[in-house]
């Protein structure tokens, strides 16, 4: 586990690109002593089947929203309501 509010956005990013898959725990900015964490990785290859790359900001210790990634399910609903309801 690492603490991206330690690292630069530089170091997380290769970390996560060097190692493919990485737990990042920090604490919440929003809520006092509340820790986050998740699972961010290189590419879909560290994805589980069914799921897809999704961009993810975290801070880091030079950056409020280091762009980084993690893994979802697809809202296909939602794309559906974009494409379809939103055509004007």
């Amino acid at each position: 586990r690492y603490d991206p509010t330690r690292m630069s956005c530089d170091r997380v990013q290769a970390t996560i690109a060097r190692q493919g898959a990485v737990i990042l725990r920090y604490q919440s900015t929003r809520v006092p002593g509340l820790p986050l964490y998740d699972r961010y990785v290189r590419d879909e290859r560290f994805c589980n089947a069914g799921e897809v790359r999704s961009r993810a900001y975290v801070p880091s210790a030079d950056t409020r929203s280091c762009m980084v990634y993690v893994c979802k399910r697809p809202d296909f609903d939602r794309r559906f309501r974009r494409r379809f309801l939103h055509n004007d």
